[in-house]
């Protein structure tokens, strides 16, 4: 007789409980409509990119890399034709030099930004590595120490923009870049949509038309069927480990915008003369054009796993009083992969970056543990076990350890690891002895 494979039987061979797998597909069987809608936006943004392809005229020539200074690198400049396509902008920087995003974000306001400026964020507190950037905290080279200042504007207690207190900031004259950041980052509070980040770029350049508006893409691109350039942003910044990358990426960042404010963050990234007429791609062009093309489906695949995790911690929550609290809800329109889970304690945080490490394809046998990160204030826990070390459009999960306890849930390469992963994360909850699987059905 013919033997049988079901997926109730990999799972068990995985340690999954077939009860939670059932508690998994019972809250799945709720959300295929709004997958329907996100594999819509994917087919959407995949023609998108091929069209950019085609425009560009990308052929097999342009795969391969140079070394040394990267003169007359066409495979490279090509990617920065396509990237520009795809944000709706006159140029772009795309370049393996790019640490992080952090590093994207810094060198495009080093490039804009001049001693006696003043750089301003009218969507509150800036991601922690940030902090030492800006100069919140001290740090050596810290825009504060070029003679920069900073301010800012808190979102309102519903998480909205604060149009009169925006306004009165604006009287500010030495400010010369906005800064917003779309992603939460390790708040939460709402994500913007590119609509949402359109509404308040007019309303600035109503009142200053003067400044450059920059958006902090990350986690962003491609969840939508726009990216914020089509809604006036003078730069669009981000990090290739992270959407764009397509989980192919090996390193590197962008910065897509207006033709001259580009060049002058070229100018900050390689030297003054140089711009972007240096830089070698080495050996990633191939990664980085096939990462590309990949990527609306990939983020599609993280929009869906942030979803059915909110979901199925709101249902675990409802049946069983846990005190754990998902934001966004899991019916909540999505405009980044981000998914927060607040914990009622720090083991309980541990535990779920566990689940996800125990669930990963590299490193599955370590067990995540909170340390020091550079750029962090706090001790950060992070469960990443990624083939590109710390990218976060593969599985991955990470927060600082301070109260409230919160994770910040991301990624997924493909749709049943992603699945997996959420899964996995219960079980090790049901295995800590935090509920009977039993009292799920």
């Amino acid at each position: 007789m013919e033997e049988t494979h079901t997926i109730q039987d990999i799972y068990q061979k995985i340690n999954i409980s077939p009860r939670i797998v059932r508690f998994g597909e019972q809250v799945l069987e709720g959300l295929q409509s709004r997958f329907l809608s996100i594999a819509g936006t994917a087919e959407y943004n995949s023609l998108k990119v091929l069209n950019a392809f085609h425009a560009a005229k990308v052929s097999e020539a342009h795969l391969t890399g140079t070394t040394g200074y990267g003169y007359g690198d066409i495979g490279r400049d090509t990617l920065e034709e396509v990237y520009s396509h795809i944000f709706a902008t006159e140029d772009a920087l795309v370049r393996p030099q790019i640490a992080s995003g952090t590093h994207a974000l810094q060198i495009a306001m080093m490039g804009i930004l001049r001693p006696g400026d003043i750089l301003y964020s009218p969507a509150g507190k800036p991601y922690d590595t940030l902090e030492e950037v800006i100069g919140i905290r001290p740090s050596d080279g810290s825009l504060r120490e070029f003679g920069i200042g900073y301010l800012e504007t808190p979102l309102t207690k519903e998480g909205r923009f604060d149009y009169p207190a925006i306004e009165e900031a604006l009287g500010e004259k030495r400010i010369r870049l906005v800064t917003i950041q779309r992603s939460k980052g390790y708040q939460t509070r709402p994500s913007f949509s590119v609509r949402k980040l359109g509404e308040l770029i007019a309303h600035i350049k109503r009142l200053r038309d003067d400044v450059v508006i920059m958006v902090d893409n990350c986690y962003g691109e491609f969840v939508d069927r726009t990216e914020p350039a089509e809604a006036g942003a003078d730069l669009v910044v981000g990090s290739l480990i992270k959407n764009p990358g397509g989980g192919l990426a090996p390193s590197g960042g962008y910065i897509c915008g207006k033709k001259d404010l580009v060049a002058r963050v070229a100018h900050r990234l390689t030297s003054p003369g140089l711009g972007k007429e240096v830089g070698a791609s080495l050996t990633v062009l191939r990664s980085y054009y096939q990462g590309l093309f990949l990527a609306p489906s990939v983020v599609s695949n993280a929009v869906r796993g942030a979803i059915f995790a909110a979901a199925l911690y709101e249902e675990l929550n409802t049946r069983l009083s846990l005190n754990i609290l998902p934001y966004p809800s899991s019916d909540t329109p999505r405009h980044d992969i981000i998914q927060a889970i607040t914990f009622p304690d720090a083991r309980l945080l541990s535990l779920f970056c566990e689940g996800i490490q125990q669930a990963s394809p590299v490193d599955a046998h370590v067990r995540p543990q909170a340390w020091a990160m550079p750029g962090y204030d706090d001790d950060v826990i992070m469960a990443a076990g990624t083939f590109i070390s710390g990218s976060s459009i593969e599985l991955s999960a990470d927060g600082p350890v301070r109260p409230p306890y919160t994770v910040y849930f991301q990624g997924g390469l493909t749709w049943p690891h992603v699945k997996y992963g959420i899964l996995n994360t219960v079980q090790k909850l049901a295995d800590f002895g935090i509920f009977d699987p039993k009292s799920i059905q």
